[in-house]
């Protein structure tokens, strides 16, 4: 292998450059990047302290290893890719050509259909975006956030914390639902409502209203909420439509064996949000949107670029993600499952660990302003710890 190719320059397309290079890689390495900002941000701060304007933005930018020795080919966006021919070809004509291929296009935020010439609407992915909302978050707009997931949670919490109006509109019943539950996603909309933010649960959104730029948000009931401003937060798509048509199998990302190594493809891998693999940990396909999933499966991954098929070990891992709303930090380790109860602390006093589990067995802990605990579910659920063993004590 002489020419590896890396298509997506953020946190995992970065971390995959680096690795390949520190596990001996010494070809020629090329790093594609859609957007023309390198060394690329951290995606975490822009939802929190960037969009709040406490932190300078040069104090987002990734680290990046001395000497690495990469061609950047940036502000260009990967169209398509020949496996067969070994070329990507970008947005301008120009093509990349490889023995090994990084996919680490991450995903894109979905957004509301006929909303996209209209001014005052936002969503929240890029540093330009952050940068973009941070601007007209100056003018004190009323906000509205559409989506209760953990970056419109964030948002909404920056939001207050900055003291402007927001109200925010969810589909489901509770805020993090989908990974917190109903007992824990009643703490947080407790928690978001003591500081003044306004939830409109289980409605959903039928349109915008206004012209040139947005004055409301209607919902399905008629009720409109007036807007100068809206957020939306609804969540993402792996980006793979570049890939299509080129053979790699496609469902909710890049689907790769145990490896991250891409089906029906030896020298291709997917690390980070667009990639879907078989985590052992839990016996099931999983893509995961964290952080710190980026930055191990980007080791991994190349790992298993650089070995043979069939040499190269399983990339076995226990998600974990972090949310810091308001004066809380919410800490979650492993995968949804069924809420057990509040095991250590209380909710009333703002610092516990929840539990869940699955089959029997500990899958998840949310830990709220208490890290030193997060690090002991993380082993007990590494260690396929049973609900009862859990009752005894923690290893």
């Amino acid at each position: 292998m002489n020419r590896v190719a890396v298509v997506g320059a953020s946190l995992a397309g970065l971390r995959a450059t680096e690795a390949l290079r520190r596990h001996g890689f010494g070809g020629d390495l090329t790093l594609i990047g859609e957007e023309l900002h390198f060394p690329p941000y951290d995606r975490p701060p822009l939802s929190k302290e960037l969009l709040k304007g406490t932190w300078e933005d040069e104090r987002a930018r990734l680290k990046v290893v001395d000497n690495l020795e990469v061609n950047l080919v940036l502000g260009r966006r990967a169209e398509s890719v020949d496996l067969v021919g070994g070329e990507v070809t970008l947005d301008d004509g120009s093509t990349v050509g490889f023995d090994g291929l990084v996919v680490a296009t991450g995903a894109t935020c979905r957004t509301l259909p006929g909303t996209e010439s209209m001014g005052g609407v936002y969503v929240l992915r890029t540093y330009d975006d952050c940068v973009a909302l941070r601007q007209a978050l100056a003018d004190r707009p009323r906000v509205v956030v559409i989506g209760a997931g953990f970056i419109g949670a964030e948002v909404a919490a920056t939001c207050r914390t900055l003291d402007l109006p927001v109200t925010v509109v969810e589909f489901l019943a509770w805020p993090m639902e989908r990974v917190l539950g109903s007992a824990m996603g009643k703490w947080a909309i407790e928690l978001h409502e003591s500081h003044g933010a306004e939830f409109k649960m289980s409605t959903s959104v039928k349109g915008l209203v206004g012209g040139d730029k947005v004055e409301g948000v209607e919902l399905a009931d008629g009720t409109v909420l007036p807007a100068d401003l809206v957020v939306v937060a609804i969540g993402v798509f792996p980006e793979t439509r570049w890939l299509e048509g080129s053979g790699l199998t496609l469902e909710n990302g890049v689907v790769c064996d145990a490896t991250c190594r891409a089906l029906g493809a030896e020298n291709v891998v997917a690390v980070g949000d667009v990639a879907r693999w078989y985590n052992k940990a839990f016996e099931r396909d999983m893509r995961v949107e964290h952080w710190t999933n980026a930055i191990e499966q980007a080791d991994a991954a190349a790992r298993t670029l650089l070995s043979a098929p069939g040499e190269s070990l399983p990339f076995v891992s226990v998600p974990y993600v972090w949310s810091d709303q308001y004066d809380k930090k919410l800490q979650y380790v492993g995968i949804v499952g069924e809420f057990i109860g509040v095991l250590e602390g209380s909710t009333e006093e703002g610092k516990f660990v929840a539990a869940f589990s699955s089959d029997g067995l500990l899958v998840g802990a949310l830990c709220v302003n208490w890290p030193a605990r997060m690090i002991r579910y993380k082993r007990a659920i590494q260690e396929h710890m049973t609900v009862e063993e859990l009752g005894k004590g923690l290893p």
